[in-house]
C-alpha cells in the first residue's frame, strides 16, 4: 500500500494563481476560429470573442493569458493590429503555415478577451525584428493615461482609459526564432529594451520577463544572469522580475517524428510520462543557477511554454500544430501542475501551450462545435490550488512502473490549503494497475471529504471528439472513504484524482 503523509501544520509557500496560466499565439486556429470569430460571425460571440469558448475558459478560472507569441511575437508589429480593421496591414505568417494574417485581432481585441475572462495580461514584445522605440511606444499606448501621441492614438481607436499590463516579455526564444542570439548579446539587448518598458502613472507595476533557457541550456541561464548582474550598481533595482523556461514533452526520437497524439504503445506512454517528469530536474537545476545570483528568490521562474507536442492530426496543415488530446495528455498535465506546485518557491508563472486548437489545448473547435479536452478537466480540478499555501507532503510505499527503458514512479502528488480546505491532487502513472493509497495527516484526526473527483478513461487512448464530446471527463470519485481517521482508496490506473478535505 502507498501512503501519503500530509503535514498540514507546515506551509512551504504560496502557489501563485499564475502557475495555471495559458498561452495564445497567432498560430493555426488558436486565435482565429478558436478564440475570435469576429463581430459579424453567426457563431455566438461578444465583441468577436466566442461565447462558448469564453464561458468554458471561465470555468477553469484562467489567471493569466500570454499573447501574441511565441515565435510570432518577434515578427509582430503592434501598430499593424490597431485602428480600422478594414485598413489594417496584412502579412504572411512565416512561422506558422504561411497563411495570411489580417491583424483583425490586435491589442484592443486581446485586452477585450482578457476582460471577458477576468484574467491578467501577459504581453510579449518584439526584440527579434522590432526596435526599442516600437516597444516603448506600445507600452505607452497601453498604459499611459496622460496626454501623449500614443495615448491619444489609443483614444482615437476607442479606448479612453489605459489598460493594465501585468507581465511584459522582452522578446521570446531569442536563442532561436527570436534572433539566434548568444546569451551575452541578448542579455545586453534586454538591458537596453527593458529600460523603455516604462512605469506610467499609478499603473500597477509591469513585471518584466527575460528570455530564459530552452530546456537544459544551463549555459544560457548562467550567461543571461551573469550579464544582467555583472554591471549592477549597488542598490540598483533588479532589471527583471521573471526568467522564462520553455520545455515540451515530445516522446518521438526527433522533431520530425514526434509520435501520434492518439495511437501510442505502452512504451510510448511511459516515455511520454518520463519526459514530463523531466520538468522537475529542469526547474531544480536552473533554479540552482538562479540561486547563485538571487539567493533570496526575488526573481521568479516563468515556465511560459509547456505541454505535449505530437505529430499533427492526419490531413491538417503541418504548420497549424493541431493535435488531439487523450488520457495521456491529462496525466502530463497532472504531473506538470503538481511539479509547479512543489516548486512554488521559485516558479511564479506557467503557461500551457496552447489554449485552443494548438498542441496540448484545453479546447478544440470545429465551426460552431466545441470540445473540452481531458486537459481542460484537469485544469478544472486543479483550480483550487490557485492562491493556496503548499503543504508539506510525501509519498512512501511506492515503486516504479513502466517498461525496461522507461520507468516512472507509480504516484505523484501535491497538497495545498486555502480557506481551511485542503486540496490533494494525485496521479496514478501506471497504464494498467490500480494502487491502494492511504492518506494521513499530522494533526487532523477526523478528516471530512467534502469533494472528490477523478479523470480516467475506459482506454488510455480515449479522447473527446465532436461526435462524442463527453467521452472523457472528470466525475465524482466514489472510491475513497475515511477509515480510522485516514482516507483510503483504490487509485485506478491512468487516473488524475482531486480530493478536498476539511
Amino acid at each position: 500500500m502507498a501512503k501519503l503523509v500530509i503535514n498540514e501544520t507546515n506551509t512551504l509557500g504560496k502557489i501563485e494563481p499564475e502557475l495555471y496560466g495559458h498561452f495564445s499565439e497567432h498560430l493555426g486556429r488558436c486565435i482565429y476560429e478558436g478564440l475570435y470569430v469576429g463581430e459579424n460571425s453567426e457563431i455566438p460571440n461578444v465583441n468577436g470573442m466566442r461565447t462558448d469558448v469564453v464561458e468554458a475558459l471561465k470555468e477553469i478560472e484562467v489567471p493569466v493569458l500570454r499573447w501574441p507569441g511565441g515565435c510570432f511575437a518577434d515578427e509582430y508589429h503592434w501598430k499593424d493590429g490597431i485602428g480600422d480593421k478594414a485598413k489594417r496591414k496584412k502579412m504572411v505568417n512565416t512561422h506558422w503555415g504561411g497563411v495570411t494574417e489580417d491583424n483583425s485581432f490586435g491589442t484592443h481585441e486581446f485586452m477585450e478577451l482578457c476582460r471577458q475572462l477576468g484574467c491578467k495580461t501577459y504581453i510579449n514584445g518584439n526584440v527579434g525584428s522590432g526596435t526599442v522605440q516600437e516597444m516603448s511606444e506600445w507600452v505607452e499606448y497601453m498604459t499611459f493615461s496622460g496626454k501623449s501621441p500614443m495615448a491619444d492614438l489609443r483614444r482615437e481607436n476607442g479606448s479612453e482609459e489605459p489598460w493594465t499590463v501585468d507581465f511584459f516579455g522582452v522578446g521570446n526564444e531569442n536563442w532561436g526564432c527570436g534572433g539566434n542570439m548568444t546569451p551575452e548579446y541578448y542579455g545586453n539587448e534586454y538591458r537596453r529594451y527593458q529600460t523603455y518598458v516604462r512605469q506610467y502613472d499609478d499603473n500597477k507595476k509591469i513585471l518584466k520577463i527575460a528570455c530564459g533557457p530552452n530546456v537544459d541550456d544551463y549555459q544560457w541561464t548562467d550567461g543571461i544572469l551573469n550579464t544582467l548582474f555583472r554591471y549592477r550598481p549597488s542598490g540598483q533595482p533588479l532589471l527583471l522580475d521573471l526568467l522564462s523556461l520553455h520545455y515540451y514533452t515530445i516522446p518521438g526520437p526527433d522533431w520530425h517524428h514526434k509520435g501520434s497524439a492518439t495511437q501510442f504503445s505502452e512504451e510510448e506512454w511511459y516515455n511520454t510520462l518520463k519526459k514530463a517528469l523531466y520538468m522537475d530536474e529542469l526547474i531544480t537545476r536552473h533554479g540552482a543557477i538562479m540561486d547563485q545570483y538571487d539567493p533570496e528568490k526575488k526573481i521568479g521562474l516563468s515556465v511560459d511554454e509547456w505541454g505535449t507536442w505530437f505529430d499533427v492530426e492526419p490531413g491538417t496543415n503541418p504548420g497549424f500544430l493541431y493535435q488531439q488530446n487523450t488520457v495521456r495528455d491529462a496525466l502530463v498535465a497532472g504531473i506538470s501542475l503538481n511539479i509547479f506546485n512543489k516548486h512554488c518557491d521559485r516558479v511564479k508563472l506557467a503557461c500551457i501551450a496552447q489554449m485552443v486548437n494548438v498542441l496540448q489545448s484545453v479546447i478544440l473547435t470545429d465551426g460552431e462545435q466545441m470540445v473540452k479536452t481531458p486537459t481542460w478537466h484537469v485544469f478544472r480540478m486543479f483550480r483550487h490550488h490557485q492562491g493556496a499555501q503548499l503543504l508539506e507532503s510525501a509519498v512512501t510505499g511506492v515503486s516504479e512502473t513502466g517498461t525496461e527503458e522507461y520507468m516512472v514512479p507509480e504516484i505523484t502528488e501535491s497538497v495545498s490549503c486555502k480557506d481551511g480546505i485542503i486540496t490533494i491532487t494525485v496521479n496514478n502513472l501506471s497504464m494498467e494497475n490500480s494502487k491502494d493509497l492511504e492518506i494521513s495527516f499530522a494533526e487532523l484526526k477526523n478528516p471530512e471529504v467534502i469533494e472528490a473527483n477523478i479523470l480516467t478513461g475506459d482506454d488510455v487512448h480515449a479522447c473527446n471528439t465532436f461526435e462524442d464530446p463527453n467521452h472523457v471527463e472528470a466525475k465524482a470519485f466514489e472510491g475513497c472513504c475515511v477509515k480510522d481517521g485516514k482516507i483510503v482508496m483504490d487509485l485506478p490506473a491512468a487516473s488524475v484524482v482531486e480530493i478536498r478535505v476539511k
